[in-house]
């Protein structure tokens, strides 16, 4: 559920993707599609070890750019080897059915204060819901940063099937945090 929450909340803040929007490369080693839950009264944390994203956005006209961020669920971790072995399962994410989460951002909106919102759809375990994901960004030269946070309710992506729908042992709610560093490619000719 988790997983759900970060992948939509990546692909909102991976950014645009339009003709004239710029191209945007993810540093995966400085970037992170985190997530967070209550599981038996305890707050937990983790994240998702693999993901891509296609940004193409432009600060001064957000309404033009476009993402797409695709989230690998079987690389969900939270440092808990039994909650680990389950997140993949048919109950959970379901990895052997739907391998990927997909957020896709049709158009950003400027916020102000370098505060943006990431406006798309968010699809796990082959259930497509509109989302939106608010996100700072900062930037210095060619370098951007984007820092977001949402909160999903996993039960409306079919995340957590059984005894885990009701919300008893695990919560609804899960928050999907991102952080995305990524360089803005070259200009071509």
């Amino acid at each position: 559920m988790i997983a759900v929450r970060l992948a939509l909340a990546v692909a909102l803040l991976a950014a645009p993707a339009c003709a004239e929007a710029a191209a945007w490369t993810v540093d995966p080693a400085r970037s992170r599609i985190g997530f967070s839950g209550v599981q038996v009264g305890a707050p937990f944390q983790g994240r998702f070890k693999r993901f891509s994203a296609q940004i193409d956005f432009d600060p001064a006209a957000p309404e033009s750019g476009r993402a797409v961020v695709d989230i690998d669920l079987a690389s969900a971790e939270t440092g808990d080897a039994q909650r680990d072995t389950s997140l993949p399962q048919a109950e959970w994410f379901d990895t052997k059915a739907t391998p990927q989460a997909r957020f896709e951002a049709t158009r950003f909106v400027a916020k102000g204060n370098d505060a943006y919102e990431a406006i798309g759809s968010l699809t796990i375990r082959g259930i497509r819901r509109d989302a939106v994901l608010p996100f700072r960004l900062t930037r210095e030269g060619s370098t951007a940063r984007a820092v977001g946070h949402l909160d999903l309710v996993r039960t409306q992506f079919g995340v957590g099937q059984g005894p885990w729908a009701s919300g008893q042992w695990v919560a609804l709610e899960v928050g999907v945090d991102i952080d995305l560093t990524a360089t803005e490619a070259a200009s071509k000719p």
